[in-house]
C-alpha cells in the first residue's frame, strides 16, 4: 500500500511556502531513479531506488548505512547559489543522519545538519516531509555559506542508520512566515522574545502573578552568523519574581513557573587565577574561528601526527582509516604554528616518537592482493584494508618500510631545529601506550611501561635541545583505563612493584628531571572522554550527558560507566570516583611536585545538540574555579554550533570572563542542574557564567555583585543555538531568572 504524508513543511525553527518561482525547481529523485545530471557516490550503504514497501507513487530509495557511511548525490552541473532549499520525503525510525553539501572542486563542505534538528518525529510507515532551508540551517538558522555546491550527503552517525528516501528536490524560493518562536524570562526585568521575520512587538502582553506588567523599551539584535532569527529584549517595568508569567505574542502563549530564588553569594576577595590555555581546541578552523570564539591554545595532534612526516606533510592516521598514507589534512606543521600564533593563541605541537612516518601519500599497509579475506576494505579503494578479519584478529604486521620511512630522534631534532615558528609546546606523540592497535602495522608489539618512558625521556631531551624555550607535555594518555595499566596488562604493574602507570611516570621523569638539574616534563598531558553511554541522546542520555561534568571534580559523584560498576583495576583511592582534576593534581603533588596538568583531548559527546553546548559551558567554568592548567577540545565544533558557542561566552572578542576565578557559593546547589562561575579582573567587576541544566527555569539571589549595567550574553533554551546578546542595566540582583537550558555571561560594566 502507498503510504500518505503525516507531517507538512514544520519545524521548530521555521515553517515555510513554496511560493512562485523565477526558474524550475529540480527533481533528484522519483520513482526509480536518479535524475539524469545526478550520479550516485555513496559509501558503505546498502541501496535501493527501486524499494517498494514503504513509497510514494512508484517507488522509494531504501538505505541502510554503516556506520559513518552515507547515501551521497554528485551533481555533474554546479547547483550552489541556484537554490534556496532541499525538500526530501523520509521515513524511518529517527535514523541518527546527518545532511549537509559539498563543493568537490575545493573540498568544502556546508555545515552539518542533524535530522534531529528539524523537530520532527518520523514514521516507519509513512513519509514525513523535510524541508532544509540553505539560509536557515537547524537548529542554529545559520547559512550554507558561499560555495560551488555540487554534492549533496545523507551521513549516518556511530551507530549507522536504516531509512527511506522519496521526492528529493531542490527548491527556487522558501518564503518564511512571520513568527514569534518564543519568548523567556531573562534576567532581572527581561523578557527575551525569538522571532522570524517582521513580527508586531506591540502584540506581545506580559502578565506576572496574574497582574499585566508594562515594557518600558525593546531593543532587537540579529545575530550576523544566523540572521533568520532575531530576538528582541522587552525591558520590564518592573522586576521578576517567583510565580507564573504568561507571555502573549501574536497568536502564540508562553508560560512558565518562576521558582524561588536560590541564594548565591560571590566572594570576590577570594580568587584564583584562571589559566587562558583552558579555552583551547585541537585544529581550529582558522583565524577568524580563533579571534570571533576567544580561542586561547590549539593542538596538532591526533592519531594522524603519529606517522606525520614533517619533511613532506604525508601521514598515515592508521586503524582510523584503513592503514593509509596521505596528504597531511593541515598542512605544513610550521606554517601552522605561525598562522595561529599570529592570530593570538598559543600553539601545542604534537612530534611523532615512534620508529616510523609516512614515505608517501599513496602507500597502505593491508593490501587485499597479500591479505585477502580481511573484514572491511575503504569504499574509496577497494584494495586498501583495514588489517582485521572477521572474528576481529589481526592478519599479521606487515613490513613497515613497504610503508614508511624510518623516524628517529636525530630526524626530530632536526625538524624542530629547522622550525620557522616556534609552538609554546611540545608533546611527546600521541596516545602511543595503545599503539599496538591504533598503528599495528608499524608497532604490533604492546607498549609496556617502561617504553614509554624511554620514548617520552629521549624525544623530550631533544625537544628541550632545539626549542629551549617550549614546554614539554606527556605522556597523553589515551583514557582512565590507561592512566593505571599499559596493554600489556596487569603484569606490567607487578613488575613494577604494583604501582599504577601515572604515578609510576611521574616518579621516574621526577628521578631523571632531578639527575639531569632541569625539567623535562612541564606538564602532565592526559586525554579524557566521559564513559558513560549517552548515544540515545534521548531525555535520560541527555540528563545523564550534564550530570557528567561531576566527574571532572565532585569527591561524591560515582561514575556512570564501568568506572563505577566494575572491580577498580588500579591501587587508587575511591577509585570508582573519577575527581578527575583534584585527583591528578594530588599524584602531582606526590610525585613531581611544579609539574602542571593539561588535559588536551576531551569532548562534549554531543557536538550538535545544546546539551553538548552546556556541557562544554560547565566544563569551562569547572576548568577555571578548580585550577586546570591547559586544555583543548577534540572535535570539529562549528563556530555556530552548542560547542562553538560555549567559547564564545567565555571569550567572544571584547567582553572575556575573569582572568581571576572567585568563589560562587549557592545554598541548595544540585551541581545535576546547575552551574555557577565567578571571575573578576580584581577590581570589583565581577563576570558571571549561570549554566542552567535543567528541563525549566531557575533564579538566584545574588550578593556580592552590584546593581547597574551589565554585558549579557546567551545561547540555549527555547531562543535556540544563535550568538545573542545585549546590555542592560539590572535594577536588583535580588531575582535573577535563567532560562530552561540555558547558559548565560554577565560582565558588569559600571
Amino acid at each position: 500500500m502507498a503510504a500518505f504524508r503525516t507531517a507538512s513543511l514544520v519545524s521548530f525553527i521555521y515553517s515555510a511556502l513554496l511560493l512562485g518561482r523565477a526558474f524550475a525547481d529540480e527533481t533528484i529523485f522519483v520513482d526509480n531513479a536518479l535524475s539524469s545530471t545526478w550520479q550516485d557516490w555513496s559509501w558503505g550503504s546498502t541501496i535501493s531506488y527501486t524499494a517498494t514497501d514503504v513509497k510514494e507513487g512508484t517507488t522509494s530509495i531504501s538505505v541502510t548505512s554503516d556506520a559513518w557511511s552515507a547515501l551521497s548525490f554528485y551533481d555533474t552541473s554546479i547547483f550552489g547559489g541556484n537554490f534556496a532549499g532541499l525538500k526530501f520525503d523520509l521515513a524511518g525510525s529517527n535514523p541518527d543522519i546527518s545532511i549537509s553539501l559539498t563543493d568537490t572542486a575545493t573540498d568544502t563542505s556546508s555545515p552539518s545538519v542533524p535530522l534531529s534538528a528539524f523537530g520532527l518525529t518520523p514514521s516507519t510507515s509513512s513519509f514525513t516531509t523535510y524541508l532544509l532551508d540553505f539560509n536557515s540551517l537547524p537548529p542554529n538558522g545559520g547559512t550554507i555559506g558561499n560555495g560551488q555546491w555540487n554534492r549533496i550527503t545523507f551521513q549516518a552517525g556511530a551507530n549507522g542508520a536504516t531509512y527511506h528516501l522519496d521526492n528529493i528536490q531542490l527548491v527556487t524560493e522558501i518564503v518564511v512566515t512571520p513568527q514569534f518562536l518564543s519568548a523567556e524570562p531573562l534576567g532581572n526585568n527581561l523578557i527575551a522574545v525569538t522571532s522570524k521575520g517582521t513580527v508586531d512587538l506591540k502584540t506581545v502582553k506580559v502578565t506576572l502573578n496574574g497582574k499585566a506588567v508594562t515594557v518600558s523599551n525593546t531593543t532587537t539584535y540579529t545575530p550576523s552568523d544566523t540572521p533568520s532569527t532575531s530576538i528582541s529584549y522587552l525591558l520590564l517595568n518592573s522586576s521578576l519574581a517567583p510565580g507564573t508569567l504568561a507571555i502573549a505574542a501574536g497568536n502564540s502563549t508562553f508560560n512558565f513557573t518562576l521558582p524561588s530564588a536560590q541564594a548565591t553569594t560571590i566572594d570576590q576577595s577570594s580568587t584564583r587565577a584562571i589559566s587562558p590555555r583552558v579555552y583551547g581546541v585541537n585544529f581550529p578552523a582558522d583565524a577568524s574561528y580563533i579571534k570571533t570564539l576567544g580561542i586561547k591554545s590549539a593542538r596538532w595532534g591526533g592519531n594522524a601526527v603519529t606517522a606525520y612526516n614533517p619533511f613532506l606533510d604525508v601521514t598515515n592516521a592508521g586503524n582510523d582509516w584503513y592503514f593509509e598514507n596521505r596528504n597531511n589534512d593541515d598542512g605544513n606543521a610550521d606554517a601552522w604554528v605561525g598562522w595561529v600564533e599570529a592570530a593570538g593563541a598559543d600553539t601545542f605541537l604534537t612530534i611523532p616518537a615512534l620508529d616510523w612516518v609516512a614515505k608517501d601519500n599513496t602507500s597502505y599497509s593491508y593490501p587485499k592482493t597479500k591479505y585477502p579475506n580481511q573484514a572491511a576494505y575503504d569504499p574509496y579503494n577497494a584494495d586498501a584494508g583495514n588489517g582485521k578479519l572477521a572474528d576481529g584478529s589481526w592478519v599479521g604486521p606487515p613490513d613497515p618500510s613497504t610503508v614508511y620511512t624510518a623516524w628517529n630522534t636525530n630526524l626530530a631534532k632536526q625538524w624542530l631545529s629547522g622550525l620557522k615558528n616556534k609552538p609554546t609546546f611540545v608533546h611527546i606523540d600521541n596516545e602511543i601506550e595503545i599503539a599496538s592497535s591504533t598503528h599495528q602495522d608499524m608497532h604490533p608489539q604492546p607498549i609496556g611501561f617502561d617504553e614509554e618512558l624511554a620514548r617520552v625521556v629521549n624525544y623530550s631531551n631533544i625537544a628541550k635541545a632545539a626549542l629551549p624555550n617550549a614546554l614539554v607535555a606527556a605522556p597523553s594518555t589515551c583514557a582512565w583505563w590507561f592512566y593505571w595499566t599499559s596493554t600489556i596488562g596487569y603484569t606490567d604493574n607487578a613488575a613494577h612493584n604494583n604501582t599504577d602507570f601515572l604515578p609510576w611516570f611521574l616518579a621516574q621523569m621526577a628521578s631523571h628531571d632531578k639527575t639531569a638539574g632541569k625539567r623535562f616534563l612541564d606538564y602532565l598531558d592526559i586525554h579524557y572522554y566521559f564513559q558513560a553511554d549517552t548515544s540515545a541522546n534521548d531525555a535520560a542520555a541527555k540528563a545523564l550527558r550534564l550530570r557528567m561534568t561531576r566527574s571532572w571534580w565532585d569527591p561524591t559523584y560515582v561514575d556512570e560507566s564501568y568506572i563505577g560498576t566494575d572491580t577498580p583495576q588500579n591501587h587508587q583511592p575511591n577509585a570508582t570516583i573519577v575527581q578527575l582534576i583534584p585527583r591528578m593534581q594530588a599524584l602531582i603533588a606526590k610525585n613531581y611536585p611544579g609539574t602542571k596538568l593539561s588535559v588536551s583531548e576531551w569532548a562534549s559527546t554531543a557536538d550538535s545538540d545544546i546539551t553538548g553546548g552546556l556541557v562544554t559551558a560547565d566544563t569551562l567554568g569547572i576548568f577555571g574555579k578548580y585550577g586546570l592548567d591547559s586544555a583543548t577540545y577534540w572535535g570539529d565544533a562549528s563556530a555556530t554550533g552548542p560547542v562553538g558557542l560555549a567559547y564564545w561566552l567565555y571569550n567572544g572578542a571584547g567582553n572575556a570572563f575573569g582572568s581571576l576565578s572567585a568563589k560562587a557559593t549557592v545554598t541548595g546547589f544540585n551541581p545535576n542542574i546547575l552551574g555557577v562561575y565567578a571571575g573578576t579582573d580584581g577590581h570589583s567587576k565581577p563576570t558571571l557564567v549561570i549554566v542552567n541544566k535543567d528541563t525549566k527555569p531557575v533564579s538566584l539571589n545574588l550578593t556580592g555583585v552590584p546593581t547597574g549595567k551589565y554585558f549579557i550574553r546567551h545561547f540555549g533554551g527555547a531562543a535556540g543555538v544563535a550568538k545573542y546578546q545585549t546590555t542592560q542595566s539590572l535594577k536588583s540582583t535580588s531575582y535573577l531568572a535563567v532560562p530552561a537550558y540555558t547558559a548565560v555571561f554577565l560582565q558588569y560594566l559600571s
